[in-house]
């Protein structure tokens, strides 16, 4: 039989090693000569002292004796064999026959004192798998076993009673992986093992036996027999089996491996389980310590106390059983001891408070599992936890646990949560092998091309939570290791980025890169799989299911803790950021093309990359510069346009190109009355250089009066929408909506246009309406600019349908849509009129002048409030065109560093000091057009909605969609010239609905059906109620009949605007009104979700050295600004 090569030695010490001959089992009287190794466990013969794998091997176990037959001969006997060997003189005989005699009985002595009697051969263990399977290079299938953390092989099943082997593999240096559908290989730095199953089943089941047995050849026993110190520890706490080796950190039990397994089921939400064995940096001298504290004895005093005898486990029990059970058990607590307190939330946090400043550790694991809350506020601002209590009294037991048991959930009978993903066995430590071409490691970023020739071909070995790199397969000592707890990024260049195709790069907290490279993608990425299954910790293992190209650990600062960096796991895909942080849920990622901002401030030493989405921002610092620096550029290059189609650029909140609305939005500031707008060109050079400037960066581009023309910005984009290479309304779409144009009846063109704009992709839909809507208002302005709708018609109707002027068909369709803006995009006349309104505030401002005269494109600067109005609490904040009363109000907070409690309703309020009344904007709101709006005597402020939580709930209970009741009603005579007789209030009857507000004189009989009073036919009055502005209070001089009153303003479509004023009886009546009205305007949406609303962050002043407010804009830009506000604030307003 051939014999297996390889260079590895196996760790039981040997007892004699040297060279024999042997006589082969035909009895030739031929001798061959074979190197042979005794141990205590067996003797093995291999063809050279170099070699790994034994030709043969025989269980010391087996041996029935040993005699001398002849000159220098012996032979070694067992049941039924007999194996003859001839050494090199009588006395090496003599030394080999006292070694195996001495063996033999050494084994012996062991077995009785074990005190086991196993069937077939003495002193064999009971393998975990075992069965036939054909391997590469033998003709005959072989009986393979798998016991504890060796894999033995031999020629038949008879064989394997006997004990007489071909060899066996230690699987502290192997590694499986799977062929094909029935096929699996296990490979060792000496030799590949081609296994062949008989199936797809059986080969799984192979499979996993075969990384038990890595996982346990990798183990270590030093932290388990501390823990089985304590007698309550050395048998299992679920099922009662022998030698736990495994445990659960948070509910402080050990358990077997099958019983790990289905704790794993359960979710880290319920139990954190690590091994004893295999995880020793999580055995930390503490934890040990609280295992011997608490444990099995007291684990299962508190969770098994009422377990009923039919119901307990046993070391046999199925998987399912033990399933049930430990659902049971742990997740609905339904054996637990119910502390006295249970069903108390205040006085169970109390006594956690309470008890974590003792060494009573079996109180704090009673209450928090009856469901104390681990993070409740103690009362003390000092120490405002429970852990910081404990930190405070120097219980650092009680400090540990309670930091194992954050992030857990509370046992619940009737818990409806959804079963995390099912783990039936434990999955061991990753481990893989094979060769990779390496460079040298460097200390800086990679610049240029690496040659293929700079690689060096290095067998590579990931075990343990290293990887090492050896010269050969044969060699035993590594070149050089990376410890996966000292990696902090994974990245994977684009294919060809280096002389191999497909290549990684490993950052490691020392600042250097390693640079790794193979031929096969699908060798690549097992490795980067590998890698990264090493280093992320279980708390960020979802970001392994991502095609990620960058993939580690960052400090950061955000939502609303900016006190002090924590670190957390970062990974890039595509053009999402995903993010992992070790508090709170899970975060939703950044889409980097949709990013309001994205810079870098700081200097060279301490720079903070800065990325603002729509409400929140995140600081991410650059600690370690060299992973930093590739982080920086992999993220600038996803935020970035991918490519020339519209879906590829860089995105607003609205799916509209950046690019699109940057030259949009700067038209419509400066450019709405510049005559010939669109018809005429700019210069060739400038739009050039500013079109390349858009396309690499639209984010960063600042438009600015005086730098750049208004048809230069004009030019650019219609270069732009002419060069897109599917067009704006795509080559598949093209003709068809140049035919609907030739649609004589005008409604069904109109419904053939509508058609089509729903079969545009989202992003080319967007910017189409944004478009004609942008040119829709320029046409309003044709008395000024002389671009009426037929002029834009032709002009863009050539650059959209990129026909060259050649179908007159194309400006027909622009023309059409514009015409017909409000019907094609369903723009209804509350949308059309703060459109208007918008426009309106932009031309009026820009005829009046600013004292800047440098502000960014729709910019605006203003002065609000924060609570109320003094002098110590204003802020001077710039307004852009787009920004809506819920991004004003979250800025201000963030400039006062005030916080977002889960309850606090921060709102905008428009304050007339005359009218004594005050308006909460709607988060939706833009702020711009209420600005123009704003008289003398009015400002903004932000504070809290004090009637928000009130009104929400009562939104939430009411039934029907209408408000009806009495009220009582007075007219403003100063407005209308007209009025009551009386000119005081009146009794009136109201009712509110989806579309308006009814006012009735008289009120009838009361419908039995509906509970509501009968009205007169015909209402007194009628508004629209989308048109109506309702402010809360009514001026003292007219004398109210209550303090609950509320007035309502009414523009006309002639602007001419209508004011009354409405009382209720009781707080609580004019806070269901209010809320009515909210609730019909805005279509349901009153409030934002609390989601959104806490993710903003808050930041502080600074972040190390770098000034964190202004985000937008440089910091002297605000401070000139601020300093002509401040001298004349009332300067912007005066020709409004």
């Amino acid at each position: 039989m051939d014999g297996l090569p390889g260079g590895s030695t196996s760790v039981t010490r040997v007892i004699k090693a040297g060279w024999l001959d042997k006589n082969p089992p035909q009895g030739s009287y031929i001798y061959q000569k074979r190197w042979v190794r005794l141990d205590a466990d067996y003797l093995r013969y291999f063809d050279s002292n170099k070699d790994a794998y034994s030709k043969r091997f025989v269980a010391v176990a087996c041996i029935s004796r040993v005699a001398a037959t002849g000159d220098q001969k012996f032979e070694v006997i067992t049941h039924n064999r007999t194996f003859s060997f001839r050494a090199e003189s009588d006395v090496e005989r003599k030394e080999w026959m006292q070694a195996l005699q001495q063996a033999v009985a050494e084994q012996r002595a062991r077995a009785r004192l074990s005190g086991t009697y196993p069937l077939g051969a003495r002193g064999l263990e009971q393998p975990d798998h075992a069965g036939s399977l054909e391997l590469r290079g033998f003709k005959n299938k072989l009986y393979v076993a798998v016991v504890g953390d060796k894999v033995q092989l031999y020629k038949n099943l008879e064989e394997y009673h006997l004990g007489i082997g071909i060899t066996f593999i230690d699987m502290s240096v192997g590694n499986v992986k799977e062929a094909d559908r029935r096929s699996f290989d296990l490979t060792t730095p000496y030799h590949i093992f081609s296994f062949s199953a008989d199936s797809e089943p059986e080969k799984e089941q192979w499979l996993e036996a075969m990384q038990g047995a890595i996982a346990e050849a990798l183990s270590t026993s030093e932290v388990a027999e501390r823990i089985w110190a304590a007698a309550p520890n050395r048998s299992c706490a679920d099922c009662g089996a022998a030698q736990p080796d495994w445990a659960s950190i948070n509910l402080c039990v050990v358990m077997c491996k099958r019983c790990a397994g289905e704790h794993r089921g359960l979710g880290a939400g319920v139990s954190k389980v690590r091994s004893l064995k295999m995880d020793r940096k999580v055995w930390t001298e503490t934890l040990i310590q609280l295992f011997l504290h608490l444990g099995n004895g007291a684990g299962n005093r508190f969770w098994a106390a009422n377990v009923p005898p039919s119901e307990a486990l046993q070391p046999s029990s199925s998987p399912g059983a033990r399933r049930r059970h430990l659902e049971a058990k742990y997740r609905e607590g339904k054996y637990r001891r119910y502390h006295p307190l249970f069903g108390n939330q205040e006085e169970l946090d109390k006594a956690l408070c309470a008890a974590v400043t003792t060494t009573d550790l079996a109180e704090t694991q009673a209450l928090l599992g009856c469901g104390a809350a681990v993070s409740c506020f103690s009362g003390d601002p000092e120490a405002p936890t429970p852990l910081a209590l404990a930190e405070q009294a120097g219980q650092t037991l009680q400090m540990e646990f309670l930091r194992n048991n954050q992030g857990t959930g509370v046992p619940r009978p009737d818990s409806t949560l959804p079963l995390e993903k099912h783990y039936s066995v434990v999955l061991p430590t990753v481990s893989h092998s094979g060769f990779l071409y390496k460079t040298a490691s460097v200390a800086k970023p990679l610049q240029d091309r690496r040659a293929r020739e700079e690689f060096s071909r290095r067998w590579c070995v990931l075990s343990d939570g290293v990887l090492s790199y050896y010269e050969t397969e044969r060699t035993v000592t590594p070149n050089g290791e990376i410890r996966a707890s000292e990696i902090v990024c994974l990245a994977v260049p684009p294919p060809d980025t280096h002389g191999f195709e497909h290549t990684f790069e490993v950052y490691t907290e020392g600042e250097r890169l390693y640079l790794f490279g193979l031929e096969s993608a699908e060798l690549a990425h097992e490795w980067v799989t590998c890698i990264a299954k090493a280093f992320v910790p279980p708390l960020a293992e979802d970001l392994l299911a991502r095609d990620f190209e960058r993939l580690g650990r960052l400090p950061y600062k955000a939502g609303l803790s900016l006190q002090r960096a924590q670190e957390g796991w970062f990974c890039l895909a595509a053009s999402e950021l995903h993010a992992v942080f070790p508090e709170g849920p899970c975060e939703e990622p950044l889409q980097l093309r949709k990013l309001q901002e994205l810079s870098v401030q700081g200097d060279n030493e301490n720079q903070v990359l800065v990325l603002v989405e729509r409400r929140r921002t995140l600081y991410i610092q650059g600690e370690r510069r060299l992973d930093f620096v590739g982080w920086l550029a992999a993220i600038q290059k996803a935020a970035a346009s991918l490519g020339d189609t519209l879906s590829e650029q860089q995105l607003g909140d609205s799916d509209i190109p950046v690019i699109v609305y940057r030259c949009v939005d700067y038209i419509t500031q400066y450019g709405l009355t510049s005559e010939g707008i669109y018809r005429k060109c700019g210069q060739t050079s400038k739009t050039q250089r500013l079109l390349e400037s858009l396309r690499q960066d639209a984010r960063s581009v600042r438009l600015k009066e005086g730098e750049q023309h208004v048809d230069d910005v004009s030019s650019a984009l219609k270069r732009f929408l002419r060069d897109l290479p599917d067009g704006l309304f795509t080559r598949a779409q093209r003709l068809a909506w140049l035919e609907a144009s030739e649609t004589e009846e005008e409604e069904e063109k109109v419904s053939r246009y509508r058609e089509l704009l729903l079969r545009l992709p989202p992003v080319n839909r967007a910017t189409v309406k944004a478009l004609i809507s942008h040119l829709y208002c320029v046409q309003c302005f044709s008395d000024t600019n002389q671009m009426n709708t037929h002029n834009l018609a032709i002009v863009f109707g050539p650059t959209l349908f990129q026909t060259d002027g050649q179908d007159y068909k194309a400006g027909r369709v622009v023309e059409d849509l514009i015409n017909h803006y409000v019907l094609v995009f369903n723009v209804d006349k509350e949308e059309l009129r703060k459109q208007r309104e918008e426009v309106t505030a932009i031309v009026k401002m820009r005829v009046a002048g600013t004292a800047s005269g440098t502000q960014h494109a729709g910019d605006f600067i203003c002065t609000v409030y924060l609570e109320e109005k003094k002098a110590e609490t204003e802020q001077h904040v710039k307004i852009p065109a787009s920004m809506t009363a819920e991004e004003l109000t979250l800025e201000i907070l963030d400039r006062r560093n005030v916080g977002v409690r889960e309850k606090d309703y921060w709102t905008c309020f428009e304050v007339n000091e005359r009218e004594e009344a005050e308006r909460p904007l709607h988060y939706s709101e833009k702020v711009l057009p209420i600005l123009h709006g704003l008289g003398m005597d009015s400002h903004l402020v932000v504070k809290k909605h004090q009637s928000m939580e009130a009104m929400l709930l009562y939104l939430a209970s009411r039934v029907g969609d209408t408000k009806h009741g009495m009220m009582k009603f007075r007219e403003d005579r100063s407005l209308l010239g007209l009025g009551l007789p009386s000119g005081g209030f009146h009794d009136r009857y109201f009712i509110l609905n989806s579309s308006c507000l009814r006012l009735y004189k008289e009120v009838r009989s009361q419908r039995p059906w509906s509970g509501a009073p009968e009205t007169s036919h015909r209402p007194e009055k009628e508004w629209p109620v989308k048109s109506l502005k309702v402010y809360l209070g009514v001026k003292k001089k007219l004398r109210p009949p209550t303090c609950w009153g509320f007035t309502v303003v009414h523009e006309t479509e002639r602007h001419e605007k209508q004011q009354w004023y409405l009382c209720c009886d009781t707080q609580m009546e004019l806070r269901e009104w209010f809320a009515a009205f909210l609730f019909v305007q805005h279509d349901g949406l009153v409030w934002p979700s609390e989601r959104s609303r806490a993710s903003r962050a808050v930041p502080e002043v600074r972040l190390g050295s770098v000034a964190l407010i202004p985000l937008r804009g440089s910091e002297n830009e605000m401070r000139r600004s601020v300093a002509a506000f401040t001298a004349d604030p009332l300067s912007l307003l005066r020709n409004v």
